[in-house]
Parts: structure tokens; C-alpha cells; sequence
């Protein structure tokens, strides 16, 4: 398959890099010679220098014969007309459109048609819903849910006194008395599928799978004591902090938005009339404690600078609150972030490269196909939601029985309405759903990939 992607910034090169690592043909347009040299030295890429939304550039870029255009370059405009231009030479390639202007969400939806548009992201929407959910289920840094909200992987930090630091993983039912699957660990920084003699540490970050009545017991059962969120400090007037406040308030939440820049704090004021808008320095620990930091619930910090936001979130973790999300787009500062401990740790641009990695292989429309795909762990690790059909090999057989390739966990096994936490005896069968755990590195197009 062949795609374009119109520029070259960090969402640009994050999925560039995401999709030739599935064995994708990519041209890359930008602007930029300098940008353009540093990818096509990195990456064995095709790269066109010009206006992405013009013709001629398109024509260099052979649109014509391109099966999908993602056009994320700096402005919503561009983007637009980049995707209409293409579809006007190739009436039957895919669009992708990056859209981040909150005024033209409702109208952009109305007219995908007009603007020929296959799909629209918007990052800091996207990550705006991802911190609520965060914020709405207390006690896990990550959630993602699979077979319908039947089951789910959950990420979680071992603290110094926690029942399960220093604990080997074939022994955690016994503190956790429910039934749960420890799919992946992460320390320092690096992702590893752990088997039942894996010690868990003081730092390490667990991702575990059960269903969601058997998360609640382990909560409870390992001291971690949750509450629903009422008081929220959103650091940052961005469009994602506009995005997220919009979604709290509406939630019934007290928000308190603070920003720096006095002319946007009056635009926010005038749409956020729920919201507190404060405007000051949220980098000043002074001033943090003045708004009354140590009554929040939880802290976001949301800046555009990464280091910042990490200072924030350490000042709110000094104040003991509950819950501190992060906001980062370098997702190479990893681990640093884990050094620092900054609680639950959100990339924009990572989410929105995802979400289109996950379209793009929908393209391929292949016979048992992933019916989900949900990266975690930095993107060092994917959960696929697959559903056995009479291609699937090796049906009613014990799983200690099957040959997986190396790195790939079946973690969860949905027969109908009911999930099963897989052990060594159990089988799938035609109509099932499997979710099945892999290193980022192995590319599953199909179930039958897992199998050895």
C-alpha cells in the first residue's frame, strides 16, 4: 500500500516511522529541506519538497497511484484543501485530515463529504477524552477496555508500600484474591512479558488484564483506597486544556483553569462560562499554593512545554494529590519520566498517531483482521482484539498445547458475554473474541500471525 504523508513535524514522523515498520510505502511532503533530509537520513522514505495542498506537489508525490493521503501539516486549512486537492486527482484515495480548530469540529463533521475526508483526528480532543476517563477511574494511571467493556488492561505503579512490591507474579493472587493476568512490566523505562518468577519492584509499571468486577477486588484488596474526583486544576489554556475543561464542567466537576496569557484567559472565559479561569504562572510553587493546589483531587498539567509540565506535576505530588496527569509530547524523555514518578502520562500526538495506524490497517480489509488495536506502554507494546473464524487454526485446543511466536500473549478470551482470563487449560472456539497482548516490533495482520 502506498501512502502519503503531508508533513513532516512530529506527528508526521512518529507515524512514518510506525507505518514502514508494517512494511508501508511512504513519500513525505514538507516544506522543509532541512526537516525532509533528517527523515530520508533516518528512514528509507521517498520525500517531495513543496506546498502540500498544491497540485503540482502532488503530482510530484504521484497522488494518482497513492492508495491514502494523511495530511498533518501545521495549519487545519491546509490540511483540508491538501486532502480535497488529492481526492480532485484521485477520486478513489483515502484522506486523513488533521483538525485541531475547536470552531470547525461540528461543521468539519457535517461537510467530511464536501471536504472529501475518509477520517478526521484531532489530538488534543483526543487526548482531552483519554484524561477523563483517567479522571473518571481513580486508582489505574491507564485503562483501555476490550469485548465490548467486558474486559480490560490496566496499567498500575508498585509503590514503595504496596502489597505486591517485592512479590513474584505467580504469587499475586494470593493479595490480590482475584483473577488477573500480568501481560506486560515496565522498568526503567524498558516493556518485558514477565513469566510467574518475575519479582515485582519499587517504580515498576504492571499492565494487567481482568474484567472490570474483578479490577474493583483487586483494588480494594491491595489498599488502594479511591474517591470520584470533584475539585480539578487544569494547568495550561491550550486547546487541549479548553477541550478538557469543556468536558469536566460539563461532568459537574469544579474546574479551575489556570493560564498565563491574560487575552486568552478572556477567550476562555467567554467560552467556558462553568469554568474558574485564573490567569498566572502555574510554574510558580507560590502561586499554585495561593489557588489551593493541596484541595484538588486531581492536577493536569498541560503547558506546551514538556519540562514544565514535569515540574507542575512534582510540585502537585509533593502536595500529596491524588491523582497527577502529565501532559508530554516527547515521548523519547521515557525514561526520565519514569525517574521522576509523574503519575499518569498523556501524549497527544502519540494517541492521534495510533488511532491512525489502527485506520490504515483497517484499509487492508484482510480476512481475519485485528477488530481493535490499542498501543500502550509507550507504543512499546499492542492489545488486538481478534474474532476466531472458521480460518482460525488450532480451535479447541488447550493454549498449553499451541506454539506462540516469542513476545505474544493471549491475555483474555470472550465466549459471548462472558470473559475468561485464560490459563494453560483453556480453548477457543468459531465466534469467540481473543485479545492477544504482542511486542510493538511483531506486526499481527491476522490471528493465525500468532502461532508459530
Amino acid at each position: 500500500m502506498k501512502v502519503i504523508i503531508a508533513g513532516a513535524g512530529k506527528v508526521g514522523t512518529m507515524l512514518t516511522r510506525k507505518l514502514l515498520a508494517e512494511g508501508y510505502e511512504i513519500v513525505l511532503i514538507d516544506n522543509n529541506q532541512q526537516v525532509l533530509e533528517t527523515c530520508t537520513e533516518r528512514y528509507d522514505v521517498m520525500a517531495v519538497r513543496g506546498n502540500c495542498a498544491s497540485m503540482e506537489t502532488l503530482d510530484e508525490a504521484n497522488v494518482k497511484k497513492a492508495d491514502l493521503l494523511i495530511a498533518v501539516a501545521g495549519g487545519d486549512e491546509y490540511n483540508l484543501l491538501c486532502c480535497m486537492t488529492a481526492h480532485g486527482i484521485n477520486p478513489n484515495i483515502h484522506t486523513i485530515a488533521r483538525i485541531r480548530t475547536p470552531e470547525y469540529g461540528e461543521q468539519i463533521y457535517k461537510m467530511r463529504d464536501v471536504f472529501a475526508l475518509s477520517m478526521v483526528v484531532n489530538p488534543e480532543r483526543q487526548a482531552a477524552l483519554e484524561i477523563e476517563r483517567i479522571l473518571k477511574y481513580p486508582g489505574f494511571l491507564r485503562r483501555d477496555t476490550f469485548a465490548r467493556g467486558r474486559a480490560e488492561i490496566v496499567e498500575l505503579k508498585i509503590r514503595e508500600d504496596s502489597k505486591l512490591c517485592n512479590m513474584a507474579i505467580k504469587d499475586m493472587n494470593s493479595i490480590t484474591k482475584s483473577k488477573v493476568l500480568v501481560c506486560a512490566v515496565r522498568r526503567d523505562g524498558v516493556v518485558s512479558a514477565p513469566d510467574g518468577n518475575y519479582i515485582l519492584k519499587e517504580g515498576d509499571r504492571i499492565f494487567v488484564t481482568a474484567t472490570s468486577k474483578e479490577l474493583t477486588g483487586m483494588l480494594k484488596n491491595i489498599g488502594v483506597i479511591t474517591h470520584k474526583v470533584k475539585r480539578v486544576m487544569i494547568c495550561g489554556g491550550g486547546k487541549l486544556g479548553f477541550y478538557l475543561a469543556q468536558q469536566l464542567s460539563k461532568g459537574g466537576i469544579d474546574v479551575h483553569l489556570i493560564e498565563q496569557d491574560r487575552n486568552r484567559c478572556i477567550e476562555l472565559s467567554n467560552h467556558l462560562p462553568n469554568v474558574s479561569i485564573v490567569c498566572g504562572d502555574a510554574s510558580s510553587q507560590m502561586f499554585l499554593e495561593s489557588e489551593g493546589i493541596e484541595k484538588c483531587d486531581a492536577v493536569v498539567a498541560m503547558t506546551r512545554y514538556d519540562e514544565m509540565n514535569m515540574i507542575i506535576s512534582l510540585y502537585a505530588q509533593n502536595y500529596n494529590v491524588d491523582q497527577v496527569i502529565t501532559k508530554v509530547d516527547h515521548t523519547e524523555n521515557s525514561r526520565i519520566q519514569d525517574i521522576l514518578g509523574l503519575g499518569s502520562v498523556v501524549c497527544p500526538k502519540e494517541l492521534c498517531s495510533n488511532q491512525i495506524v489502527r485506520y490504515v490497517r483497517a484499509m487492508e480489509s484482510t480476512t481475519g483482521a485485528a477488530l481493535s488495536i490499542h498501543s500502550f506502554a509507550d507504543g512499546q507494546m499492542e492489545a488486538l482484539e481478534f474474532r476466531v473464524d472458521e480460518e482460525t487454526l488450532h480451535c479447541g485446543e488447550p493454549l498449553k498445547a499451541l506454539n506462540l511466536r516469542k513476545n505474544v500473549l493471549i491475555a483474555c478470551i470472550s465466549h459471548g458475554k462472558l470473559p475468561e482470563i485464560p490459563d494453560g487449560e483453556s480453548t477457543f472456539n468459531v465466534g469467540d473474541i481473543l485479545v492477544v497482548v504482542a511486542n510493538g516490533d511483531v506486526v499481527l495482520h491476522t490471528l493465525n500471525d500468532i502461532f508459530v
